[in-house]
């Protein structure tokens, strides 16, 4: 036996290394189709809904497009794989100017909600993951500082924040509190000159890599809520990556503990002093939230469009066939209507008539709907709906997480 290597079923000799030849280029093991690194161009827009933004509203989507099929596409299965975040992709997500969103000056680019909504979707339609940091980074964490802090605050973090050099996190749900989040137990206790912080977060998206943390905790003396800038590197700051998720998988999500991490009185945000302070950040970010299946099944209905057409079974095109076309009009019709969904809730948001229940009834309802668009994409490709090189299951598991931590309608019952 010596000298000898010894290889499992697995394909894998008992060290671990891998056996035999590396897997050939999808675009040569099936050459009928096209994958996903080539992006489809965009066939969801049957009711011409662009027609209801305005020309700059389609300007910086069509740019954010361009931008994420031409530098994120042919990246993207291979990081989804590895479960890493691209962190060489940062200077192209920040070549997108969409972080900050809405937030006006401090180098934030001042967009209308539904400019920042449909970006949203735009960067969805080619990776949820990559819509996801964004989210976490800019309608939560930027606009918490924005909605919520001091002057001083806003103008050193602000800036950096927008053009992605520092990057930021929200930490509010904890391994005790998922939904009832409200009833967080992160102790915030006052010291001289600041606040210790003690405590466990679960489940925060860039918390492993988050140059500036946006920490909620309860406030020792007063019980309400408050929340603090944690910065990377504090004593007494940990924070993990959490392992083996079957979606999202670029998503760098993190339990974070917090032992006696001291915040200077400085780095309190002096706009959150109860839980309801928060309500004006949720708003927005479940707007964005409400976008991300939108972009989603619109990816996943441009790629199952262009594949029924490549892709001939008995001399024809799939695209051919009666049963394959009923289901992707039912998914067509489906994207239609988050759309409408997702846009309405824009213009509600700009009058100031939306309420929590028209935010929460809308993500839920997109997020339900997208799970019916991505699962008949993924029976519309048979044997390649389960590759990530076609995109549609990557965005079949990248949906599951999406719909549990916004797609509740549990919330939109309570609303």
């Amino acid at each position: 036996m010596a000298g000898k290597r010894v290889t499992g079923r697995d394909g894998q000799d008992e060290g671990g290394a891998k056996a035999g030849l590396p897997a050939m280029d999808i675009s040569l093991a099936f050459p009928q189709a096209t994958p996903a690194s080539i992006f489809p161009p965009s066939a969801s827009d049957y009711y011409q809904s662009d027609d209801l933004l305005t020309s700059e509203e389609r300007s910086i989507r069509m740019k954010v497009r361009g931008i994420m099929e031409k530098e994120i596409a042919p990246i993207m299965s291979a990081y989804w794989e590895k479960a890493e975040f691209p962190f060489n992709a940062i200077p192209k997500l920040a070549s997108l100017g969409v972080a900050g969103g809405t937030i006006k000056g401090y180098g934030c680019p001042g967009l209308s909600i539904t400019a920042s909504a449909v970006t949203m979707s735009e960067i969805a339609r080619v990776d949820a993951s990559c819509s996801t940091f964004i989210l976490v980074h800019s309608s939560l964490a930027m606009v918490t500082i924005a909605l919520c802090g001091s002057e001083a605050q806003k103008q050193k973090y602000l800036p950096s924040l927008a053009q992605l050099t520092t990057v930021g996190c929200w930490a509010l749900t904890e391994p005790n509190y998922g939904s009832d989040a409200s009833s967080l137990r992160t102790i915030a206790t006052k010291a001289p000159g600041g606040w210790h912080i003690d405590g466990q977060k679960r489940w925060i998206g860039n918390s492993t890599f988050a140059d500036v943390l946006v920490v909620l905790a309860r406030n020792a003396d007063t019980q309400q809520l408050n929340g603090f800038i944690v910065r990377k590197g504090a004593p007494g700051l940990k924070a993990t990556k959490i392992e083996n998720k079957i979606g999202l998988r670029m998503v760098q999500n993190g339990d974070i503990v917090l032992n006696k991490v001291f915040v200077p009185d400085e780095d309190r945000l002096p706009g959150i002093n109860s839980f309801q302070d928060i309500s004006k950040v949720l708003a927005i970010s479940r707007i964005m939230v409400a976008w991300q299946p939108v972009g989603i099944s619109m990816g996943v209905f441009d790629m199952c469009h262009r594949y029924l057409k490549e892709r001939k079974q008995f001399g024809v095109p799939l695209a051919a066939f009666q049963l394959n076309q009923e289901k992707l009009a039912r998914m067509l019709g489906n994207v239609q209507s988050m759309v409408l969904v997702g846009w309405r809730l824009c213009k509600l948001y700009e009058s100031g008539k939306m309420t929590p229940g028209h935010a929460s009834l809308g993500k839920a309802w997109n997020s339900r709907t997208a799970r019916e668009v991505v699962s008949l994409g993924r029976e519309l490709l048979g044997g390649n709906g389960i590759l990530a090189d076609f995109l549609v299951a990557k965005a079949f598991c990248d949906l599951e997480p999406i719909y549990s931590y916004e797609g509740t309608e549990l919330e939109a019952n309570k609303s």
